[in-house]
């Protein structure tokens, strides 16, 4: 998505700070609703695009710029997730969100010299974890946007009815079915010490190719799913079973050999992993741990989603 949006100086519009300072706002409520940073991006722009493109009276005109962004964001990722479902049908293998690094991470890598900007960083909570965020791109768009706009980011059903054209009741009903699916997807919170460990001897079973241990590591009913995106190769659907998830990934290990190292990391607030090869990120892994096993993995290699955790 492309704009033909000039850029506003800010000593010719003393209200752009108030505007802006928006961004990281609608930055989250990008990413909550389309899974994609990038996406996420794009909405923001065209969002403002908008405004500018009104003139200064009908600016002026407007109660509350904020919430009228937030309404045209919403709309925006609205129409977004309509098409986003065609453009599925087509995708190479399995679609997983695109991963996030802990904001430090971020933030203090080579990113500042590349030109990332804070105002762009996502607050990681329960609400963008992978599970959470999975089990929304399963939702219709109607559904998704009625209840992140209402039990994410506390918009009355008045509101939230008015961005998804439904009625309130509609919406109070869209939203109390999404909570049904999500309260399935919820996991204790993280990363803690002990889910952090269970990775760290992840790692080290994997690294040692020590099957038995990685067997043990997982959960019987364990699923593993890898997003490859047709650019990198990777396993198309999802491995179910600890201890056929424990074969395969010996299997990648073989395959990598030493050129991949490994390193332990915060993703979308979780503990994870990040495996380079030849220094470059390849794979970013999340990981969902129940107790003390791992219950469910996230693989994504598609480069397309990588570009943030080439900044760390």
């Amino acid at each position: 998505m492309t704009t033909g949006a000039e850029p506003v100086d800010e000593r010719s519009d003393p209200g752009l700070s108030a505007i802006m300072s928006e961004r990281r706002r609608l930055i989250n409520l990008g990413y909550r609703l389309l899974g994609s940073l990038a996406d996420a991006e794009d909405v923001v722009q065209e969002t403002y695009a908008r405004w500018y493109a009104m003139s200064a009276r009908e600016q002026q005109a407007i109660e509350s710029p904020g919430g009228w962004l937030m309404t045209v964001a919403s709309r925006i990722c609205l129409n977004l997730l309509g098409s986003a479902r065609a453009r599925r049908e087509t995708y190479v293998g399995e679609w997983i969100p695109e991963p996030l690094p802990e904001p430090t991470e971020w933030l203090t890598g080579r990113s500042g010299a590349d030109g990332i900007d804070p105002a762009d960083r996502v607050t990681l909570d329960e609400s963008v974890t992978m599970a959470f965020l999975v089990v929304l791109d399963a939702m219709t768009p109607a559904e998704r946007v009625a209840f992140v706009l209402h039990d994410v980011f506390r918009y009355p059903f008045g509101e939230v009815a008015e961005i998804v054209g439904r009625t309130p009741a509609a919406c109070r009903q869209l939203a109390s079915s999404a909570r049904r699916r999500v309260r399935t997807a919820q996991a204790p919170a993280g990363p803690d010490a002990g889910q952090a460990d269970v990775v760290r001897r992840f790692r080290a079973a994997w690294e040692a190719q020590d099957i038995e241990a990685l067997i043990a590591l997982l959960d019987p009913s364990a699923t593993a799913t890898a997003d490859g995106g047709g650019l990198a190769v990777t396993h198309l659907h999802p491995i179910v079973g600890g201890a056929r998830i424990a074969r395969a990934y010996l299997r990648i290990a073989r395959l990598a050999g030493h050129r991949t190292t490994y390193g332990e990391c915060t993703v979308n607030g979780l503990p994870g992993l990040v495996a380079r090869q030849d220094g470059d990120v390849a794979t970013v892994f999340a990981f969902r741990i129940v107790g003390e096993r791992i219950e469910r993995i996230w693989a994504v290699r598609n480069p397309e989603k990588l570009r943030l955790w080439r900044l760390t």
